[in-house]
């Protein structure tokens, strides 16, 4: 009996190591992080790729070297030890070598951190404002402003006993009912600021991580070079339902965008004070 309990246990433990490794489930996946689809996001994985390469030749170095000590001279060798307890020309070089490789690692990090700073000669001017919990997003070059909340179905899902599975939600606790539109190609400057408490704007996508602070404005940018709808969260632990602030972004062509832009602005004209887009959790 023991061992057909045995038997079924392990068939179990295949079947999940199995599905668990299977290519659809590896497709999603990765140890890495992503490219992006901005400058700058590039050029973060570029950067992260090229530390990563130092960090593992140091490795490779260091412990190449331990190994072959320890092998070449252990004790079933014969090898005596050596009698001194100082070396200058060693400590000049374990002194030296690292702050020349630290140099080199600085210049292109700090050279990227000036470019992800720099907002001038922006395109479009948005002031995202982080609040429990939602966001709005206000276009100060067209006048016209709106909320983001976590869309109907994540939110009628994530409650207790609702009767929805959120397995069935697509994109669940990741979709809003207002996403922030913006041309393809075109530098968008974000001025991040927050109503109540601290909040993070945050698409990996782009690169794009900056605190909200009351009181505070805080300066972003991107330029996403590839049209498609682009999701985040909100990365700093804001309150209750921290979990439920999505950030949705849909990167339109230019002539989508106008458009989209038409018809928000007549819908701003026909309704000033923006009510239809507020909805509370």
């Amino acid at each position: 009996m023991s061992r057909t309990i045995f038997n079924r246990l392990h068939g179990a433990a295949l079947a999940i190591f199995a599905s668990a490794f299977a290519p659809a489930a590896l497709a999603d996946w990765t140890l890495n992080m992503p490219v992006g689809v901005t400058e700058i996001s590039k050029e973060v994985y570029g950067l992260h790729m090229l530390i990563l390469g130092v960090c593992i030749a140091i490795a490779i170095v260091v412990f190449g070297v331990m190994i072959v000590s320890i092998f070449l001279h252990r004790k079933s060798r014969g090898v005596v030890p050596a009698q001194f307890h100082h070396s200058t020309k060693a400590e000049i070089a374990w002194t030296i070598i690292p702050i020349l490789i630290l140099i080199a690692m600085a210049v292109p990090a700090a050279k990227g951190l000036i470019r992800a700073e720099d907002t001038r000669n922006a395109d479009m001017t948005v002031k995202v404002t982080g609040m429990q919990w939602r966001w709005r997003y206000d276009y100060l070059d067209h006048d016209i402003g709106f909320y983001s909340t976590l869309d109907r179905a994540s939110n009628s899902a994530r409650r207790v006993n609702s009767g929805t599975d959120p397995f069935t939600v697509e994109n669940y606790l990741l979709e809003v009912d207002n996403a922030l539109v913006v041309p393809v190609g075109a530098k968008v400057r974000l001025l991040l600021t927050a109503s109540d408490v601290l909040h993070s704007w945050w698409v990996p996508a782009f690169a794009v991580k900056k605190d909200a602070i009351p009181g505070y404005v805080n300066e972003a940018w991107f330029k996403a070079d590839v049209p498609g709808i682009y999701r985040g969260q909100c990365a700093e632990l804001c309150g209750r339902d921290h979990g439920f602030m999505p950030v949705v972004v849909h990167v339109l062509e230019r002539t989508e965008f106008d458009a989209w832009l038409a018809e928000q602005t007549a819908k701003a004209v026909a309704s000033p004070d923006n009510v239809t887009a507020t909805r509370k959790l």
